[in-house]
């Protein structure tokens, strides 16, 4: 049996990781490659944000953060930029949360997929029907598996309206020497530092489509951030991002027929990926047979 995961954010990946680990043939394609992806401009603190359904957000966000805890304390041959870090939530206080660098740790994951045998081949679909130019029936002969990780490409991919976007603008800044996370989710509002950079945001805009940078809403941002941590008031800006989320009343993971859905993480992607991958592997079934 041959596994065709569709999407290449984090959410594709790590079920591609887990898929392979499981002893199933993956291939990933997608239209944007890792670094192209939403993930890429995510500020990486692991937090549930605009995701549902409550109970299984819980569940799979434990199983996410057990994951990057043992990452953390693993040496894997190469960078995955995953760390556990102290900070403040201004609503629940001080604790310790993963902080994952989302431009290292996606190339982590791609040669993770590749040193596990699975591809990542940029591919524009149209819809999953006639995906590698084998109709439905033939996938359903030989029990090939899709598995759509599309995010916001699943409004066309999975014909669902329900998909929205959530456009999240950040600014990154030089590092001043912050070694804790800040995050004040009732604005929203996160500082969270990496080795060299410090991710500032952010804003939630539903059904935005733009990805172009406002600056206006870049120097709000910045002013926000300052408030919680005053010494980035005269920080360097070394870029903006806008990011679209893609947003849905409920995280969508379910099999129909050939096709396991996962998707509409909103803004927690790298929150739930881990959990989520698992369930997805329990849905695709055992390898045997390949």
């Amino acid at each position: 049996m041959r596994v065709i995961v569709v999407g290449a954010g984090v959410v594709g990946l790590t079920c591609a990781v887990r898929l392979l680990e499981a002893g199933h043939r993956v291939d990933v394609v997608a239209r944007d490659l890792p670094l192209e992806t939403t993930s890429a401009v995510a500020a990486g603190l692991v937090h549930p944000h605009r995701a549902g359904p409550p109970d299984l957000v819980e569940a799979w966000t434990a199983r996410s953060v057990a994951a990057y805890e043992t990452l953390s304390r693993v040496g894997t041959g190469m960078p995955h930029g995953v760390v556990l870090m102290e900070g403040t939530d201004v609503e629940h206080g001080v604790r310790v949360a993963p902080v994952v660098d989302l431009p290292v740790y996606l190339r982590w994951l791609v040669a993770r997929i590749e040193s596990l045998g699975g591809t990542l081949t940029r591919l524009n679909l149209s819809t999953l029907a006639h995906l590698g130019g084998a109709d439905r029936a033939d996938r359903a002969e030989r029990g090939d598996v899709l598995v759509n990780c599309s995010g916001l490409g699943a409004r066309l991919l999975g014909a669902d309206p329900t998909v929205v976007p959530a456009a999240g603008q950040v600014v990154v800044l030089e590092q001043v020497g912050l070694d804790r996370w800040w995050l004040d989710a009732r604005a929203p509002t996160y500082v969270v530092p990496r080795a060299r950079e410090i991710v500032v945001g952010g804003t939630d805009d539903v059904g935005e489509w733009s990805r172009t940078p406002s600056p206006a809403t870049a120097a709000d941002i910045v002013a926000r951030a300052a408030r919680l941590v005053p010494a980035l008031a005269h920080a360097r800006v070394l870029r903006h991002k806008v990011g679209l989320r893609p947003a849905r009343p409920e995280v969508r993971l379910e099999r129909v027929g050939g096709v396991v859905h996962c998707y509409g993480h909103g803004g927690a992607g790298v929150t739930l990926s881990w959990g989520c991958a698992d369930d997805v592997v329990g849905l695709v079934g055992p390898a045997s047979g390949d």
